[in-house]
């Protein structure tokens, strides 16, 4: 089983960002801790970051052939991006939306999620545990389909 893990814009500077909201970790950090879990089912996780919509959309095209399901913190594409959206749903696989913090209890603009309906799941607030939980969504979610 392979599983996308795609990061958007910003996210590389985790670890240096407001750690209230987005904790201490950074992407190495992050992206080492959800492989662990993923090693633990026999599974393999391709990382992917980067601060271009378009740059993100090409990956998914590009790598949804092979892969079982993504987990997603498209950043603040999350509010406006439609395109990221279609992306999500024409990639035919099971998507989890993940937020680092509560994007809920934050400004009125961050909690309108334009891509989350493309999605199997949104987590949000529970930093990097959400990812984990987001990963055994995805790997429950393929294993009973299959």
């Amino acid at each position: 089983m392979k599983i996308l893990l795609i990061h958007g814009p910003n996210l590389n500077r985790l670890g240096q960002r407001d750690k209230q909201h987005y904790g201490g970790l950074t992407l190495k950090q992050l992206e080492d801790l959800v492989k662990q879990e993923a090693n633990k089912n026999n599974c393999q996780i391709e990382c992917y970051q980067s601060n271009h919509e378009g740059a993100l959309i090409d990956f998914i095209q590009e790598h949804t052939d092979g892969a079982d399901g993504i987990i997603i913190n498209p950043g603040a594409l999350t509010h406006y991006s439609y395109a990221l959206h279609d992306a999500l749903l024409d990639s035919g696989l099971p998507c989890v939306e993940v937020h680092l913090s509560d994007i809920k209890n934050r400004e009125d603009w961050r909690r309108i999620s334009v891509t989350a309906p493309a999605c199997i799941k949104q987590i949000s607030g529970q930093k990097e545990k959400g990812y984990i939980q987001a990963f055994k969504m995805i790997y429950d979610h393929t294993r009973n389909k299959a």
